[in-house]
């Protein structure tokens, strides 16, 4: 649970550095790549050449020297534990263990469901309990739909 709690929070702040390390990559890339092509290779979101000066070309992460192709940027990475939860945090069916995120879903339902018979209906815990649980689908409701 605290692994999940720790990646939910981590992946609200996913479009923007906080939590992340800044790292200079240098990679050698094919020198006659369009701005798309070039931004797929350097598996960079939103690229966008800033300006072309002789044969080197800016963009907002780092530069690119044409003549011998060699690219040198500017990357930001979570750490590698935050990176290994966010990724089973937003794992599909495509993960090899995703069935693994199924089963810790299921078992928070169950835990959720399970509750209600923890107390018996007649005692005042219980009216208690069944108060948070109505506000808590308002807090929910609202939080979806505002």
């Amino acid at each position: 649970m605290a692994m999940y709690a720790i990646s939910g929070i981590v992946l609200i702040f996913r479009n923007t550095d906080t939590f992340k390390i800044e790292e200079t990559v240098e990679k050698k890339v094919a020198t006659n790549l369009n701005e798309e092509q070039l931004g797929k290779t350097l598996k960079i979101k939103n690229f966008e050449i800033e300006r072309t000066e002789g044969e080197i070309i800016y963009f907002e992460q780092g530069i690119l020297d044409t003549s011998s192709g060699i690219a040198k940027y500017k990357v930001s990475q979570l750490p590698v534990i935050l990176e290994s939860f966010t990724k089973l945090h937003k794992a599909n069916t495509n993960h090899p263990l995703y069935f693994l995120n199924i089963f810790f879903g299921l078992s928070l339902l169950f835990f959720v469901i399970s509750a209600f018979w923890m107390f018996m209906p007649s005692t005042k815990i219980f009216r208690k309990g069944i108060f948070f649980t109505i506000g808590g689908i308002i807090l929910t409701l609202i939080l979806l739909f505002v």
